[in-house]
């Protein structure tokens, strides 16, 4: 459920990603479908060399045309706000290095400042490769980090959305050894009241319905199968009580069919892969991962950089198109929020 705004004309910046990976192919291939901008405009944060090799290689009329702050976005143009510059010509698909980390890098600040300056209405965001970005000497383990960093953000949590399932994670990369032992009463409430600011701000619903899944088969069954049902996750959530209608801990292997069934507007996950396995399963092609947190709204593609398919002409831009709708609506949304 989403309510509506007026329209924000801002521009969305859209990071490239790694540009050795299938960004470049993806963004291609969005803005030249006639129904990209008519949500509103949108421009590319990115190297316009990378992007010129993509369209030629897809065999896609679009040519890149420079942006600066102020310009008018074209319907049927590729806008590129370019920053850190790259040698398109060094750079081999599905090969990244410290160059093309050092460019996301870029790409990713310029967006940033782009958006907290008020020229661009959200960030989206490419994939990126963690590797290149700890090469180009960069500390953070992926863009939620990196993010959160730039915008001096406290506390982030990451959402996966869709339009029959959301999932919020307590725990993200984490071995599954260290689960349990992270697990506490404080982050479990923390991320319970991240999720229903997000759900109210963000996506409209007033009262959020929001179900906590269980760390252990059947929420533990009693205690007999682990004790961090009655322990951590129900002082959590009593602590969250006034977050909206708080449910649980539901057992695990039902509570994700109940939320797509339209019972719940948001399921609580403990760790990665109890999340993002049902997630997949409904949502592989168009999902998107929305950090919760922070002063300006950030989506993202639910997948990799795909080096495996790099410049083969493979790629879907479905997560993409996906992640560019649900920032417009987060954006409209937030501004109704703010003025009611």
């Amino acid at each position: 459920m989403c309510s509506t705004a007026q329209t924000d004309h801002r521009p969305l910046a859209v990071t490239m990603g790694c540009p050795a990976g299938i960004g470049p192919e993806i963004l291609c291939r969005l803005f030249s479908r006639a129904d990209t901008l008519q949500g509103g405009p949108a421009i590319v944060v990115g190297d316009p060399g990378m992007l010129r090799r993509a369209a030629e290689h897809l065999g896609l009329a679009l040519e890149p045309v420079n942006w600066q702050p102020g310009d008018p976005v074209r319907p049927g143009t590729l806008p590129v706000f370019r920053t850190c510059p790259l040698d398109s010509r060094a750079v081999t698909w599905g090969r990244p290095d410290a160059a093309t980390g050092r460019a996301m890098a870029g790409w990713i600040e310029a967006a940033v400042r782009l958006t907290r300056d008020g020229i661009c209405s959200a960030v989206v965001t490419c994939p990126i490769s963690k590797q290149s970005l700890r090469e180009a000497g960069y500390p953070y383990p992926g863009h939620t980090e990196m993010l959160a960093a730039l915008t001096h953000a406290p506390r982030v949590r990451m959402m996966m959305a869709g339009d029959r399932l959301r999932v919020v994670l307590v725990t993200i990369h984490e071995p599954l050894a260290r689960v349990s032992g992270l697990l506490t009463a404080d982050t479990v409430r923390d991320c319970i009241e991240m999720t229903a600011a997000s759900l109210r701000r963000d996506f409209g619903v007033r009262t959020p319905r929001i179900a906590v899944a269980a760390l252990n088969p059947h929420a533990g069954e009693g205690g007999l199968f682990g004790d961090e049902e009655g322990r951590i996750i129900c002082p959590g959530m009593a602590a969250a009580a006034d977050c909206g209608e708080v449910s649980g801990p539901w057992p695990p292997d039902t509570v994700f069919h109940r939320a797509a069934a339209g019972n719940y507007d948001a399921v609580i996950a403990m760790y990665h892969d109890q999340g993002l396995i049902p997630f997949k399963l409904l949502h592989f092609q168009d999902g998107v991962n929305v950090t919760l947190g922070l002063p300006i709204v950030r989506t993202s593609v639910d997948h990799g950089t795909a080096y495996d398919i790099a410049g083969q002409g493979k790629a879907d831009p479905s997560s993409l198109a996906a992640a560019v709708r649900l920032a417009r609506t987060m954006v409209a949304n937030r501004a109704a929020a703010a003025v009611s």
